[in-house]
């Protein structure tokens, strides 16, 4: 028997910043302000753009285009590399208006954030049309007047964000079951998130076209035919306004990764690198209040050939040298010296910090490590990032630099670990 659409009241909110990464340029320094501005990963021509700001975009200007593409477009486009401290100051001040009007607040990435209204049915005395218009005013008041949000509200996390795509920028629109063939009528197959071409191309070979005829397909077709897996079920669902998205995904692992400017085989400044970004995953380890006992390392050669090792050990590693120790001598066992151009670290088998029971003959020894290292982030969580570094990265201000992972969420898992 097919499933109706889900009736229920829209409870679910989607709220996503507009161009977030230029319009947090454009409120901070007012004469980048109404122009054609685009944040990049570097500002050389063929750095590509992570954030065009809306009057970018009205030129055609869009996300992943080279820099020299978009002076194709605009001569004059002013550009500019990305800004982790104000973003995450502003994502940071979203968040808390956020948790004045839900307890429910889940961070899609540094830009989006989903509000969950359910359970709340007998307080919410008022539409949630009239609470997303006050968060939006809440927004340009309390966080900059240039700053604005498209929000969508929906009865599930899907068609939340779909309603929050439809009339962007600062757009508001909610979609019930009333509306949802209205709305799928209009768009095309990769306007609906988590479909991309290969995911379209796969529907067009079973004769699904359109969004309307994705919501028309019966589930045993989504599932044995095209999915071919229980993702099928979830897109049935999906579709209908069922909450099949609401998955808590705990972490297992830190990393960092880094793609090296200068390619190089050189051994030394491999090492440097490393220790760079074993700093950088060993404070996150340590802010989550976790230790781990695995270490993988892997590196992509300029022929475009992949080497990689992971490595667990009985005791747990807690410090930025005991992760870079043992991270080089994996790195060291790689059989060829070919030219590298990105280097990855990342460490697993994560357990809570306070479980690990001390060695009879390691306690003093390990205890004193523990606390240097405290000590040490607590100065760099004050004074800023790498206010005190190892003599390795001596020089390396510009290598392996901070950077959001763009869409990503688990490093805000790590933001509010800071800063709650």
């Amino acid at each position: 028997m097919a499933m109706l659409l889900n009736h229920n009241r829209p409870l679910v909110m989607h709220i996503d910043l507009n161009s977030c990464f230029a319009t947090v340029c454009q409120q901070a320094f007012v004469h980048l302000r109404h122009k054609p501005l685009v944040i990049a990963a570097y500002d050389s021509p063929s750095g590509c753009i992570v954030s065009p700001s809306i009057e970018a975009k009205q030129l055609g200007i869009k996300v992943g285009m080279r820099v020299r593409e978009a002076r194709l477009i605009d001569k004059n486009i002013i550009v500019r590399t990305p800004d982790p401290y104000m973003v995450r100051d502003v994502h940071q001040k979203f968040k808390r208006i956020f948790h004045e009007y839900s307890p429910k607040v889940t961070p899609k990435s540094i830009d989006e954030a989903v509000l969950d209204f359910h359970g709340m049915e007998l307080c919410l005395k008022r539409d949630l049309v009239d609470v997303a218009q006050e968060i939006k005013q809440r927004i340009r008041a309390d966080i900059g007047e240039y700053i604005s949000c498209s929000v969508g509200i929906g009865t599930n996390r899907f068609l939340a964000k779909t309603a929050a795509s439809l009339k962007k920028p600062d757009g508001l629109e909610v979609i019930h079951h009333a509306r949802i063939s209205a709305v799928y009528g209009r768009l095309s197959l990769v306007d609906l998130h988590g479909i991309n071409t290969r995911f379209a191309a796969r529907l067009n070979a079973e004769g699904i076209f359109t969004p309307l005829q994705l919501l028309e397909a019966s589930c045993d077709t989504l599932q044995y035919r095209v999915f071919k897996s229980i993702e099928g079920i979830r897109w049935y669902k999906r579709l209908r306004g069922y909450e099949v998205d609401d998955i808590d995904w705990s972490r297992k692992s830190f990393g960092q990764d880094y793609s090296l400017s200068n390619h190089t085989a050189d051994p030394q400044k491999i090492a440097q690198i490393l220790m760079k970004l074993c700093e950088k995953m060993g404070r996150r380890l340590r802010r989550s209040g976790h230790t781990a006992s695995g270490v993988h390392v892997a590196v992509l050669h300029k022929d475009y050939t992949h080497w990689h090792k992971a490595y667990m050990r009985t005791k747990p590693l807690f410090s930025t040298q005991d992760l870079y120790r043992h991270a080089l001598l994996i790195f060291n066992t790689k059989p060829e010296q070919k030219v590298i151009i990105k280097i990855s670290v990342s460490c697993y088998n994560l357990t809570p910090r306070e479980t690990q029971p001390p060695g009879l003959f390691e306690f003093y020894e390990d205890d004193k490590n523990e606390r240097i290292s405290d000590a040490l982030d607590t100065v760099n969580d004050r004074f800023g990032e790498f206010t005190i570094i190892s003599a390795l990265m001596m020089g390396m201000s510009d290598t392996a630099v901070d950077r959001i992972a763009f869409g990503g969420v688990k490093e805000l898992e790590d933001l509010y670990a800071t800063h709650t």
